[in-house]
């Protein structure tokens, strides 16, 4: 498992679409490529009122990203150091046998360079002990960059909180 992992707080997102545009910005990323997305689910009601719910997507870094091995140039990688799986630029033929075997849609076509590009959590402001644009672009602080198990146990504590009997009451 890598190091890094973007937690969203979907109670907090309200679809505002800045962590997209931050991204977008940062990479200059051209018309109809998304690096990272945001997904809305819904509408559904909850307690009889309407409510959309959105799903942050951003790359996974897979443990076995298959978009790495699909690369027959090595340009898309995964750095050792932390699990970042992201594109040599300069090794990249444009195949786009990355983008096909990415099951998450993650790669995404460059037509300006004729490259593919992908979310790398902005590894080089991470690392200058900054987050990636999109956590930091996020409105509502919907977005947080932490650890895998960090999150893990934010997830557990929310479950443990949402069951709650006292919160029924």
């Amino acid at each position: 498992m890598g190091k890094y992992y973007i937690f969203q707080d979907q109670k907090r997102c309200i679809g505002c679409y800045a962590c997209e545009l931050h991204c977008k910005t940062k990479n200059n990323a051209p018309e109809g490529a998304k690096l990272c997305r945001i997904v809305p689910t819904g509408p559904q009601v909850v307690k009889g009122v309407p409510r959309m719910h959105f799903v942050f997507m951003p790359c996974f870094h897979c443990e076995k990203p298959w978009c790495v091995y699909a690369c027959p140039t090595g340009a898309m990688t995964k750095r050792s150091k932390d699990g970042i799986v992201y594109v040599k630029s300069d090794l990249c033929v444009g195949c786009k046998n990355c983008i096909t075997a990415c099951p998450w849609g993650v790669p995404q076509w460059n037509s300006e360079t004729g490259k593919v590009m992908k979310c790398d959590y902005c590894m080089d402001r991470i690392d200058q002990g900054l987050q990636p644009a999109c956590v930091t672009g996020c409105t509502t602080g919907a977005l947080k960059f932490i650890s895998p198990s960090e999150a893990s146990q934010i997830k557990r504590e929310k479950f443990a909180k949402d069951i709650s009997p006292l919160k029924k009451q």
